[in-house]
């Protein structure tokens, strides 16, 4: 897949298709989250990716809206330490990371879909995390259930011109 149609072709997936990623596609979906920049090249963050179907339901309780994992080939939770970022930096690099591992699980055609973490006591016993780290996020992977990933020729987003200003506001 060129790197428009992945960015074109990536959506949220909720229900994923009971198989496999294969370690090849699972393992370039985590070199895209290793290659991703971080502020002063810091690389604060650490990533457990999580195949294992009982592990995978256990997760899935960290968090209301999180279902998704539990039936998800893999899901990797991007760690952080848990301690004061003085310019928020932390979340921009998070933020890189995932988008990098989106687009490559896209290009792969598989699905991916985040999930929030509110329980990190339980995070951090799931995935055996050390006390002075804390689980941000969890992306899951596997192949959508509904449909393939294509194009989407109509996103469901702001008008372009509402959102993208020129020079000033």
């Amino acid at each position: 897949m060129e790197t428009w149609d992945a960015i074109t072709s990536r959506r949220n997936v909720r229900s994923f298709e009971d198989r496999p990623i294969p370690d090849d596609a699972l393992a370039r979906i985590l070199e895209a989250g290793w290659r991703s920049p971080s502020s002063r090249n810091e690389q604060r963050w650490d990533l457990v990716v999580v195949t294992e179907r009982e592990r995978l339901q256990a997760l899935s309780k960290v968090w209301r809206s999180a279902g998704h994992i539990g039936t998800s080939a893999a899901t990797v939770a991007l760690c952080a330490p848990d301690r004061p970022d003085s310019d928020g930096s932390i979340h921009y690099d998070l933020g890189q990371q995932t988008m990098l591992m989106l687009l490559a699980a896209a290009d792969l055609g598989i699905g991916s879909g985040h999930a929030s973490v509110g329980d990190q006591d339980l995070a951090r016993e799931i995935l055996g995390l050390p006390s002075d780290h804390l689980c941000a996020w969890l992306v899951a992977f596997g192949y959508p259930a509904d449909r393939p990933l294509t194009p989407v020729r109509r996103p469901s987003r702001r008008p372009f011109d509402d959102v993208v200003h020129r020079e000033a506001w």
